[in-house]
């Protein structure tokens, strides 16, 4: 058993572990990373090195989804890891959707009220890809939940992020039914078939299978 490894697991934009339920991390030392409320004009280098003080161990794994996986590309830049495993995210600023990047440019995002990102409605229940009752009403409780100062400042730096270059020991699983991150501009190392942005939920025993394969429990 793999009982003295540690696992810092990085949430989605807003999202906390409440997100990973239905996974299963027995036989680690798992830590949920906490997000920081960003400064108005800080970087994402600069965040990344602020929340490198929750990790406390060596060579740890890094697991992010999401937004939490650009984070974790960011930190693994900081610090030695054991592996870097990515759920429905990106590993440079090409895994972005063209469209993102372009709104990014033009300055679109920031006209978007955060009040409106924040609800939960027909649309963001598509978007995200929830299939029950419960998962529509977890999500829109995270929304609910979600710093409007951190969900301004994360919109702005996936839109607008600019790096080009991640570890060699990262493993991208990703979904064929995203729809906020498009399987077609992805460069992953394993899809799963009709795995939206809310697998970590709705696809939990084939995504645990394949996470438990990475972190060799199995």
């Amino acid at each position: 058993m793999n009982l003295e490894k540690a696992l810092y697991i990085f949430s989605g934009l807003g999202a906390d572990e409440r997100v990973f339920q239905r996974l299963d991390f027995s036989g680690f030392k798992v830590t949920f990373v906490k997000w920081i409320t960003p400064s108005k004009s800080e970087t994402i280098e600069h965040y990344a090195a602020r929340i490198l003080d929750q990790i406390t161990t060596a060579k740890p794994i890094l697991i992010g989804l999401s937004f939490g996986g650009i984070i974790a590309v960011e930190v693994a830049k900081l610090v030695e890891t054991e592996k870097v495993i990515l759920i429905a995210s990106a590993k440079t600023r090409r895994e972005i959707p063209y469209y993102y990047r372009i709104a990014g440019k033009m300055g679109f995002h920031k006209i978007l009220p955060t009040k409106l990102l924040k609800r939960s409605n027909c649309f963001s229940n598509w978007f995200f890809g929830t299939t029950t009752a419960f998962e529509e009403k977890l999500l829109k409780q995270i929304l609910i939940d979600t710093d409007p100062i951190f969900l301004s400042w994360a919109i702005d730096k996936i839109v607008r992020w600019t790096n080009q270059t991640y570890p060699q020991n990262t493993f991208h699983i990703h979904g064929t039914g995203d729809r906020i991150l498009p399987c077609k501009f992805v460069n992953s190392n394993i899809t799963i078939e009709g795995g939206g942005h809310l697998m970590t939920l709705n696809k939990a025993e084939e995504l645990d299978q394949i996470l438990r394969h990475q972190l060799g429990m199995i």
